[in-house]
């Protein structure tokens, strides 16, 4: 088995329904530009708020990706 080098990137989804929403959108969008996605890590947490309510969750990820020989 070969060894494999990895480059990483920092992105920031957000959506109103959660957490998971969230990081689902930034992994779904960088997908449609960066191959061989293979991992991710959550780094920061954070809300907006609007009328004393979270009005968006926003999740920055560190996301890992397959560089080719």
């Amino acid at each position: 088995m070969p060894d494999h080098v990895y480059r990483s990137m920092e992105l920031t989804g957000s959506s109103r329904s959660g957490m998971e929403d969230a990081i689902q959108n930034a992994i779904a969008r960088a997908a449609r530009t960066t191959p061989k996605l293979r991992w991710f890590e959550v780094v920061e947490t954070r809300g907006h708020i609007e009328d004393d309510a979270v009005a968006h969750w926003q999740v920055t990820i560190k996301v890992g990706y397959h560089l080719d020989d």
